[in-house]
């Protein structure tokens, strides 16, 4: 399937504490830096499951850009859409996790993707809606998802990327014409934060409930799954490989069938220390 990722991409800095995280205090732990970004994480996971992506964004200005940009190509990511920002703009997300690697809090600085206006989706329109499936991140403007709301011919997939980030999937809604799309996703926190979304027709909407599973609302029936089984080493990650297996399944799979691809990708991203796990590869249903 040929799909177009439009979002994030950005150095990922992870610190875990070697146990229980004390704040206020220095803890011994572990960092990591590698890539990431919502967008980008998603985009990854798919080109691992075998589908021909294009990632569409604004790398960051200064040293990392191009090596960023070089690393998605050779995973296997078209980026003839992208560019790199110039210096002094940044793509950056420090997380700090807890010993068991649950998100103990974080900071995005990803000021590079506010480039990504109405006006530069619309020179990539053609391309966008030359895809199967195109995804979008709230790392991008409101002003930008309510474009592609308006604008995307394909079954458009919206990620709200955090609580922060998800009042931007409510002004595009507002700003839109259209107020319809294929499928929003996002976590219990930021579903509170977008619960109440007057006139948008949203024909699917996956809500991750963390280590209780998914809850996916369709045409006014909702349907749980649980969370598969597994040792969480990191959830950094485990939102865009669910939405990357969700993705994967495609807009004519069945609920379930999206769910499962879902919740397996989950699984296999949340048992890694990486982001994104090679495993994601293996996954057959």
């Amino acid at each position: 399937m040929r799909i177009c990722v439009i979002g994030g991409a950005n150095v990922d800095i992870t610190a875990t504490s070697g146990h229980a995280f004390q704040i206020g205090d220095s803890n011994p732990g572990c960092v990591q830096v590698s890539w990431g970004g919502v967008g980008r994480n998603i985009a990854h996971n798919l080109v691992l499951m075998g589908d021909d992506v294009e990632l569409m964004t604004i790398f960051g200005g200064g040293l990392f850009g191009p090596v960023i940009e070089a690393s998605c190509r050779e995973i296997g990511m078209q980026t003839s859409h992208s560019e790199i920002a110039s210096a002094g703009t940044n793509s950056f997300f420090v997380s700090i996790n807890n010993a068991d690697g649950e998100l103990v809090g974080g900071v995005a600085d990803m000021n590079a993707t506010e480039g990504m206006t109405p006006e530069w989706l619309s020179a990539r329109l053609v391309a966008i809606n030359s895809a199967d499936v195109v995804i979008a991140d709230a790392n991008i403007p409101a002003e930008a998802l309510s474009f592609l709301i308006d604008n995307c011919t394909r079954p458009l997939y919206l990620d709200a990327v955090s609580v922060a980030k998800a009042g931007r999937i409510r002004e595009a809604i507002k700003l839109s014409k259209k107020k319809a799309f294929f499928a929003l996703k996002c976590n219990a926190l930021e579903y509170q934060e977008l619960s109440d979304l007057p006139d948008a027709d949203i024909s699917r909407l996956y809500v991750s409930v963390g280590a209780e599973g998914l809850r996916v609302m369709e045409a006014g029936r909702e349907y749980a799954f649980p969370a598969l089984p597994c040792i969480v080493r990191s959830v950094t990650g485990g939102g865009d490989a669910l939405l990357a297996g969700i993705a994967h399944a495609g807009p004519g799979a069945s609920v379930e069938t999206s769910a499962r691809w879902g919740l397996e990708c989950a699984r296999c991203a949340v048992e890694s220390p990486d982001a994104v796990s090679d495993e994601i590869k293996n996954i057959k249903i």
